[in-house]
């Protein structure tokens, strides 16, 4: 599969999009359909969109993504996720899922349930370690040593893994995953 070059971005008072998710996203052909758990602002929904997948963005709020009501390709769902309820979605399983600095231990496997066979799993958050730099600083919201590769395995494929020391956009402690199902092309390299 060949990388294509990252499109314009529609205007957004969102971040930049995560470089861990650029890097991973292209791993899912257009016309798919992403989940981005916890959206926050959309900045990984508006690349996702760019990039000519369907959405569905779910958070507590969604006033960080009020622009993208009417938008065809978009779902917004408002939904505390860390509320015990169901699953917003679900059993649905999407192409791509993408989380980032957003950790609900009890959501883990859900989330993982939620990558379609041939899908891909992209998974960003604060570590252990990152008490020494601010916030988060609970134990709570602070990935435990190789927690990803446990939740992923061994239902994914892992095909990137990072637990670091991250200097952009600012210092911070990540643990990242790319992990893929096992009927995506690039679980059998």
């Amino acid at each position: 599969m060949t990388t294509p070059k990252m499109p314009e971005l529609p205007p957004s008072p969102a971040s930049p999009p995560s470089a861990w998710v650029e890097r991973f996203l292209t791993g899912v052909a257009a016309g798919g359909r992403a989940l981005d758990v916890a959206c926050g602002q959309g900045r990984h929904l508006r690349l996702a969109l760019a990039l000519g997948l369907s959405v569905t963005g779910i958070d507590r709020t969604l006033a960080g993504v009020a622009d993208l009501r009417g938008e065809p390709r978009a779902r917004l769902i408002a939904a505390d996720l860390e509320s015990g309820g169901a699953f917003p979605v679900g059993e649905e399983t999407f192409e791509v899922v993408i989380v980032t600095n957003y950790l609900w231990r009890p959501l883990l496997p859900r989330i993982v349930a939620a990558v379609a066979p041939g899908g891909l799993l992209i998974y960003e958050t604060f570590a252990v370690g990152n008490e020494r730099f601010g916030r988060p600083a609970n134990p709570e919201f602070l990935l435990r040593p190789n927690e990803l590769l446990e939740a992923a395995l061994p239902r994914l494929v892992v095909v990137a893994y990072e637990h670091r020391e991250v200097s952009e956009p600012r210092a911070r402690i990540v643990q990242r995953i790319a992990a893929v199902g096992r009927d995506h092309p690039w679980a059998t390299p």
